[in-house]
């Protein structure tokens, strides 16, 4: 059993990021877990956002019931080379606005959402009080 075990270095497990051609690295093994995108209770993005990592923390820390392990061993192709594994990957953080310190546009809009209808509702009062006949 052991002679039949497929060893694959990281780098080429890493290619397999797409949805139409995905392997994940799971406790040193390696599943490609391409057919299961569109089933996976959590969606593609889930499984995708594993590849290219050793994404056993990922799948340990949502605590998969017992038959989702057992149904991992259709998915099993070989094990991962560990010497290959980067021990820490460099973590680029996504790209996000820039923060606006005083916020002031934000704060003049809500000003003037509030004070407009005020205004018109005190010009409408005012022409009925000076328009009304006695």
């Amino acid at each position: 059993m052991a002679s039949d075990k497929k060893l694959f270095v990281f780098e080429e497990v890493e290619k397999h990021n797409q949805t139409k051609d995905c392997w994940l690295i799971i406790a040193g093994k390696v599943y490609d877990v391409t057919p299961f995108m569109d089933d996976h209770p959590g969606g593609d993005e889930v499984l995708l956002s594993a590849t290219g990592k050793d994404a056993t923390n990922d799948f340990e820390d949502v605590g998969h019931s017992d038959s989702a392990r057992e149904m991992m061993d259709k998915y099993y192709i070989g094990e991962i080379d560990a010497s290959t594994v980067p021990s820490k990957r460099t973590y680029i953080p996504p790209l996000q606005p820039n923060y606006n310190h005083d916020k002031t546009p934000e704060f003049i809009i809500k000003i003037l959402q509030f004070l407009v209808p005020l205004l018109i509702l005190g010009l409408a009062f005012a022409v009925r009080h000076y328009t009304k006949k006695e």
